[in-house]
Parts: structure tokens; sequence; C-alpha cells
């Protein structure tokens, strides 16, 4: 199975969301710009092709070490996280309720939402 054609597709869909990015100069990463080409692609096929899929569960499987660089980024500033430990605490806390509160309000209005559709729906059979 050639490879190299999906491989190729994903560079080319990241390559593109960086030139996008820098070009009209977005708040975005070029990667996630070039995530969200990708998948504009694929919702005009029609589908992942077995090719691609084969490319992505490969890279995904393997994920584990593209954290290694961020690893070493870490103990190469570990005298600024030292210095600056409190506030990346209160920052990793603080994010995380936030987060957590966000889920919840969204979880809630989408449990409304659902429960009145299906109460529409109930109410026409």
């Amino acid at each position: 199975m050639n490879l190299l054609l999906p491989l190729l597709a994903l560079f080319a869909c990241q390559l593109a969301g960086e030139v996008l990015q820098a070009v009209l100069n977005l708040p975005v990463p070029g990667p996630v710009l070039g995530m969200v080409i990708l998948l504009a692609g694929l919702f005009v096929r029609g589908g992942i092709p077995e090719p691609l899929a084969h490319v992505a569960n490969g890279i995904l499987a393997h994920l584990s070490l593209l954290f290694v660089p961020a690893g070493v980024g870490v103990l190469l500033h570990f005298s600024r996280i030292q210095a600056e430990w409190l506030a990346i605490v209160a920052a990793l806390v603080g994010s995380t309720w936030l987060t957590l509160v966000v889920t919840v309000f969204v979880m809630r209005l989408a449990s409304r939402l659902l429960r009145v559709d299906e109460d529409d729906e109930e109410h026409a059979a």
C-alpha cells in the first residue's frame, strides 16, 4: 500500500493552514486551520479514504512520541517554572474549573434542547 500520498495530503493540509494563517494573520494556529481544511475535504469527499485512515492510525499509535519534545522543553525551562510555579498552578486550576463549569452549562442546555425535541416528537406521533 502506498502511504506516501496520504501522508503528503496531511502535510499539504497543514501547509495550507500555515499559509492561510500567515497571509490572513488569523489568531488560530496554522495546524488547526489545516485540520479544518482536511475535515472540509473529507466532508466533500464523503468519507475517509482507506490509505489516509491507515496513515492516521499509524500516527495516532505513536502519538506519545510527539510529547517527547514538549517534555524536553519543560526541562529546558525548569528554572523559569520554579520561579513562576504559583501562577502556573493557578492558571491550570482556574482553567480546569472554568472548563468544568462551561461543560456543565453546555450539557444542561443540550439536555434541555434534546428533551424539547423528544417531547415534540412524542406529541406529533
